[in-house]
């Protein structure tokens, strides 16, 4: 039986602060992302499915019930936020990476333009994502509740993701409030974007 468990993080609760709050950071990852883990094992055991790694999941989750789609999508999601924020980031991307958003959006702060355009307009809860298309380009969107590029839901902007941002507002609102904008400016001051750089290399040998 397929049996997840909520990854542990490389840095300490406290340690994002000012940009994101402990008390945050605490109830997000031990409580929300813990609950996503928790009903995502009772609805793979409820629905007798049993050994999927989870990217394979959520690739062909169209197959599996909205139990699963909604709890797998919340546990990929916040795997994948936690792992590109950083206490000591790397505040620019250097390389391949680089040169491939310098090609899809003019700039780097072009393409923080319109990620903050996506978080913003997404209405209700989801996440603004930077993903690498099947044909290798570099593309946005943004998607609601729990769903993600990766998902075979996606008739258009599917891909592989390499960064997200989560605009629930369980992510922000004991800090931040309804502004929403700040919260999508104080992401980048915890962007590792070295950790973006991996995910991109990898991307590129998958796709």
């Amino acid at each position: 039986m397929s049996k997840f468990e909520l990854p542990a993080l490389l840095y300490t609760y406290e340690a994002l602060e000012p940009h994101f709050d402990t008390l945050t950071m605490t109830i997000h990852h031990s409580r929300h992302h813990q609950a996503y883990v928790d009903n995502l094992n009772k609805a793979l055991e409820q629905d007798d499915i049993k050994n999927l790694k989870l990217p394979d999941l959520i690739k062909h989750i169209s197959k599996y019930s909205p139990a699963v789609r909604n709890n797998g999508g919340g546990h990929y999601n916040h795997s994948l936020f936690w792992s590109i924020l950083s206490p000591t980031a790397k505040t620019t991307p250097e390389g391949k990476l680089v040169e491939a958003i310098n090609r899809s959006f003019g700039s780097l702060d072009q393409l923080k333009e319109e990620i903050k355009k996506l978080g913003s307009g997404q209405f209700g809860s989801g996440w603004a994502w930077l993903f690498v298309s099947y044909s290798g380009a570099l593309a946005i969107s943004s998607t609601p509740n729990q769903d993600n590029p990766l998902m075979d839901i996606n008739v258009t902007n599917r891909g592989l993701p390499i960064l997200g941002v989560d605009i629930w507002e369980h992510a922000y609102y004991l800090k931040y409030q309804n502004k929403r904008a700040d919260y999508l400016d104080a992401f980048w001051s915890v962007l590792d974007w070295a950790a973006v750089e991996k995910k991109y290399e990898e991307a590129l040998l998958t796709i």
